[in-house]
């Protein structure tokens, strides 16, 4: 595959129904968030493109790939990165979403982060040429990040990572006060967001005992849910189980530690834009105290955006395909990261992870050529580092050379695909209107 080909976006045939994928895809979600989802994709372009994942995933299925496969994130944009807490309790930058995770073409990650940024800087007014900056600068990252990769030993790719403390390196330089301001409040909502702070936003006390707070229908306590053919005592029974099981996902120092906490409550929590739909629960742990609270996440995993236009997966659950998808990316990992899989077929297997710890990101759409371009260097180096570790670094960076033609051709391809989103986006507008798909606004 030449690398000019990566400009290439094959256009789909006139029986392709970009919101067909949509609505099939929301079948197998809570029916009542399915509105809330449609509505948080009709924001602006940039929201529907962060719940198109699917939609991406057909279209780069239809143009040419290479064989150079690594672990994909399956949804690589922008607002995909972010900050959590390292298990030495130092802040540091990652992806942070592994819902879609899936071996596939290496490209597909960089169209997937490339495009987002072109759709970012229109939605920040950003000029041609400044947008096109922003992705050809990102993308040059990615690709000479790939070569320094491949001079490296294993180990110094698998150890390398991007420590926030004391700042992040690449926006220090950032003359923009606009933007430094964007990043100054983005790390220092990071640090606030941990579990005494989730304690403080999200639970009540009552009768002496803490339980989650309702404010439906983003958190919504299982005590209030109706759910067909099954009591609340019933819910909390099957969420004990799940617990339990999910903790045999561990290893063993950290199953020793998930197990000296006791279950309080539960509790169904909308998340994103693109998993709202999703079955997602928030469990509220007791350790020696109130005071010693433990807040987990557990998400239900589907199969990948991906797998259908790959392989499939070799893991017999998701919520392991996630787990381990991520282990594989991710320099630093939540140390309770865990997955739990149901032994029943119709049932949902899940992933488990700590709500907060310190995780955050930032918010692109206040966010200046000049930032954005510091920002998107920092995302670009990043997934470089992923896919080093992950795949063939050597042939990767063999295959992308000394040149700018990788850039140049993901940077028309971004401005393309661009097109397509808006085109796109004003498609699920029209399905809005004529109803045929229900939405809700503003939660």
């Amino acid at each position: 595959m030449p690398l000019d080909a990566h400009a290439e976006l094959v256009r789909a045939d006139s029986e392709q129904d970009p919101i067909g994928l949509l609505i099939g895809q929301s079948t197998t979600r809570v029916p009542e968030l399915v509105p809330v989802r449609y509505g948080r994709m009709l924001v602006s372009p940039f929201t529907f493109y962060r719940g198109a994942a699917l939609i991406m995933a057909d279209d780069l299925s239809r143009g040419p790939r290479t064989e150079l496969t690594t672990q994909l994130c399956g949804d690589a944009h922008l607002s995909n990165f972010g900050v959590f807490a390292s298990p030495e309790r130092r802040l540091v930058f990652d992806l942070n979403d592994f819902d879609e995770t899936h071996p596939g073409p290496f490209e597909w990650d960089v169209k997937r982060l490339a495009a987002s940024l072109e759709i970012a800087g229109r939605n920040n007014g950003f000029s041609t040429k400044q947008r096109r900056g922003v992705v050809v600068t990102a993308t040059r990252a990615y690709r000479t990040a790939v070569r320094e990769f491949a001079a490296m030993s294993n180990l110094a790719v698998w150890y390398a990572h991007q420590a926030v403390q004391p700042g992040l390196p690449g926006l220090r330089a950032i003359r923009s006060k606009q933007s430094r301001r964007t990043v100054r409040r983005s790390l220092d909502k990071a640090y606030g967001r941990d579990h005494l702070g989730s304690l403080k936003s999200l639970t009540e006390t009552v009768h002496g005992g803490l339980r989650f707070v309702s404010d439906p229908p983003l958190v919504v306590p299982a005590r209030e849910l109706d759910l067909p053919g099954v009591a609340t005592d019933k819910l909390e029974e099957w969420m004990s189980r799940l617990l339990s099981e999910y903790a045999r996902s561990l290893v063993r120092d950290r199953r020793h530690l998930i197990e000296q906490y006791t279950f309080v409550d539960i509790a169904r929590k909308v998340v994103g834009v693109g998993s709202v739909g999703t079955r997602a629960w928030i469990v509220l742990l007791r350790g020696v105290d109130d005071q010693d609270p433990l807040i987990l996440q557990a998400k239900e995993a589907t199969s990948s955006v991906l797998e259908a236009y790959t392989a499939p997966t070799e893991f017999r659950s998701h919520g392991e395909r996630v787990v381990e998808g991520q282990r594989m990316m991710q320099a630093y990992g939540d140390v309770l990261l865990g997955w739990h899989h149901s032994r029943r077929r119709v049932a949902p297997d899940y992933y488990l992870r700590q709500l907060r710890d310190w995780k955050g990101s930032l918010v692109v759409d206040t966010l200046d050529p000049e930032g954005l371009t510091a920002y998107a260097e920092y995302c670009a180096w990043t997934l470089a580092r992923a896919h080093s570790r992950s795949g063939d670094r050597l042939a990767v960076a063999a295959y992308l050379g000394s040149k700018g033609t990788f850039e140049q051709a993901i940077a028309e391809f971004s401005a393309a695909y661009a097109d397509k989103n808006e085109h796109d986006f004003g498609l699920l507008t029209e399905a809005a209107a004529d109803g045929r798909i229900p939405v809700e606004s503003g939660v």
